[in-house]
């Protein structure tokens, strides 16, 4: 799978892409990462990259012209544009439809989540852009995104780091990126619950112990503990998860009985 990221700052990725899970994905083939330095398509000797805003105000805009340029050329679109673009009551060109879906990182866009990361990871390709300081000329929102995704209600300084989490839990979802085939499968949320507990050696430690049943050697029993605490610790800290989460007669029944024990997170 492949991500081109749009930024000012690629330097901000280096680090990253050569650690951990990303490192060993992209050096098997599963993972491709090109940046690319929005600054590289500024006109001018100073390739400027942003300007005041229209009505004043504090803080710069990033300019609309060096972002389409950027996305344009890397995704091909320029010369689709002058070819099928289509000229709007203003007589100015629209971008044709993009298979890739260009996504803005921003703090206004739909809250991601992992049903969002399973469904960017049926993509091939997707392209990531990295707003900065102010924020960007609004045509760049209107005209050249397909898609805006925030990670957070909070603000960050750039795009950067949001698009390094995106990238992050959506390869994780590519066959062959984990080494455990089922990982992402029983993550947090990728069930619509939260995980249950794990436990390692040694089985005691300063006097806890590891759960009998897990070391039972009976899997079935070990599979529906797993359950059990996965809808317990989802009931006690994230209760709006249960309402979209797909749930067996037998977590119902067990759900039921947390209510009527008047269980509390402690």
């Amino acid at each position: 799978m492949r991500f081109d990221i749009f930024t000012l700052f690629p330097g901000i990725f280096e680090s990253p892409l050569k650690e951990s899970m990303l490192k060993r994905a992209i050096e098997s083939g599963l993972l491709d990462v090109q940046l690319h330095n929005i600054r590289d398509y500024a006109v001018g000797r100073h390739q400027v990259t942003d300007d005041y805003p229209y009505g004043g105000g504090g803080g710069m805009v990033m300019k609309p012209e060096p972002m389409f340029s950027a996305v344009e050329t890397v995704l091909g679109l320029e010369t689709r544009n002058a070819e099928v673009g289509v000229r709007n009551e203003d007589s100015e060109f629209r971008l044709p439809h993009s298979e890739i879906p260009i996504v803005l990182l921003t703090p206004q866009g739909r809250l991601f989540n992992q049903q969002i990361a399973t469904e960017l990871a049926q993509h091939d390709r997707v392209a990531l852009i990295c707003g900065r300081y102010e924020g960007f000329d609004e045509r760049i929102r209107e005209h050249l995104a397909t898609d805006e995704i925030s990670i957070g209600d909070y603000v960050l300084t750039g795009g950067e780091l949001a698009a390094l989490v995106v990238v992050d839990a959506v390869i994780r979802l590519k066959p062959g990126v984990l080494g455990d085939p089922t990982g992402a499968i029983d993550d947090s949320h990728a069930s619509g619950l939260l995980e249950y507990p794990h436990y390692t050696r040694p089985p005691e430690f300063r006097g806890w112990q590891v759960p009998e049943i897990l070391l039972s050697g009976d899997h079935a029993k070990v599979d529906r503990w797993r359950r059990e605490q996965a809808l317990l610790r989802t009931w006690r800290r994230r209760p709006d998860l249960l309402e979209r989460a797909e749930l067996t007669e037998l977590d119902r029944l067990f759900l039921q009985r947390l209510v009527q024990s008047g269980s509390r997170l402690t």
